[in-house]
């Protein structure tokens, strides 16, 4: 089975399942292999090494924006709070709010979330939650 029945097989199947991610990533290869032969001088025949060749620049361009990403996320993304500071913030407004039911959780991490917005992670905030009103 050549590469390129291949994909669209795999893209079926990944729709069928609602498999974004794979779709996704089916999607954009076969986008470049599109592109690669729409390309202006492009007369060659569209075989599974071309294939293999759009898939390995893909791959390579992938990796190298994942470096940069790693390399300069973190001068962009903003400082969080640390777990403790994050678990002592979380008891504090539920203090102050006078929450004490586990069903109000969703108004503390609200409360949280719009006072400490970009700070911290709703996900988060709404586990060190059910933790505290659990106990």
């Amino acid at each position: 089975m050549a590469i390129e029945q291949q994909l669209t097989d795999t893209l079926t199947q990944a729709i069928r399942a609602k498999d974004t991610r794979t779709a996704g990533v089916v999607r954009m290869l076969k986008t470049r292999l599109q592109e690669r032969r729409t390309a202006k001088g492009f007369t060659g025949q569209v075989d599974d090494a071309l294939l293999l060749d759009v898939i390995g620049a893909y791959r390579k361009q992938l990796q190298k924006a994942l470096a940069e990403y790693e390399k300069l996320g973190e001068r962009f993304l903003p400082r969080g709070l640390d777990v403790t500071a994050l678990r002592s913030l979380v008891q504090e407004r539920a203090r102050s709010l006078g929450i004490t039911d586990p069903k109000q959780i969703g108004r503390l991490v609200g409360d949280v979330m719009k006072t400490h917005k970009g700070q911290v992670d709703a996900a988060d905030v709404k586990k060190i939650a059910e933790e505290l009103l659990k106990a």
